[in-house]
């Protein structure tokens, strides 16, 4: 089968060991990843923002993409979550519409192709570390993804699981939103990151290096010592895939 790496903009621009380590985890269990250069963003900005003209071309793209693949994994479930609005963006075009829908039934998120379709649950991972996880809002809101990544972590050897006190809370990045209502956005995250250090975690995983990304930006500037990780990379550092 042909399983694609979907890698998204935020990881292939600033975050590209994210797409190495799931290249390792998988590699780990027969599947090596094709990479279509041609793609590109999801179009979600111009989605959210509105310009849906904008984000047809961008979507159209990430369609001829993928066209030939069995299987698109991404590690973002924002971007795989957009390409769940795609038949939307197509409801006048049947043709194209079509191929939405195909392309929305073979495009995982990370732990979901790991554990529904390969299953995965334990990858062999050591880990003595205390760890707190929080689930982002596109990956456990629109795509469902609860079970996956707590099944992952309870089978990593000497992880000590922290829940997160009010972990379904937005981290208040939401794209455009933090930029656009600044104050509030601060404030959410500088909530999230309160509720981080409640749990005395040692490390805060997550699926989305968006939500990452915004929350290590404020325990940096609190001077606070968590240490931020996709879950790929707790897993393939784990493993010891190098």
């Amino acid at each position: 089968m042909k399983v694609s790496l979907f890698i998204t903009c935020l990881s292939d621009a600033i975050f590209p060991r994210v797409g190495e380590a799931m290249v390792r985890v998988l590699a780990k269990y027969g599947v090596r990843l094709e990479f279509p250069k041609v793609q590109t963003c999801c179009g979600q900005p111009a989605f959210n923002s509105g310009y849906w003209d904008d984000a047809r071309e961008t979507a159209k793209t990430i369609l001829n993409a993928f066209e030939d693949s069995d299987f698109v994994i991404s590690p973002s479930g924002s971007c795989t979550g957009m390409i769940h609005h795609y038949p939307k963006l197509f409801e006048n075009d049947p043709a194209n519409k079509a191929r939405a829908l195909k392309l929305q039934e073979k495009a995982f998120e990370f732990t979901q192709f790991l554990v529904q379709v390969l299953g995965v649950t334990d990858v062999g991972a050591v880990f003595p570390h205390k760890v707190t996880y929080h689930p982002s809002c596109h990956g456990s809101r629109l795509l469902g993804i609860k079970d996956e990544p707590m099944a992952l972590l309870s089978h990593v050897q000497g992880l000590e699981f922290v829940p997160l006190p009010f972990a379904e809370d937005c981290c208040g990045f939401g794209g455009t939103f933090a930029v656009k209502m600044a104050d509030i956005s601060g404030a959410m995250v500088s909530e999230k990151v309160d509720h981080i250090k409640e749990t005395e975690a040692e490390v805060l995983v997550g699926l989305d290096m968006a939500c990452l990304m915004n929350i290590a930006g404020n325990l940096r500037y609190r001077n606070e010592p968590v240490r931020v990780m996709h879950l790929a990379e707790l897993l393939a550092e784990g493993a010891k895939l190098a």
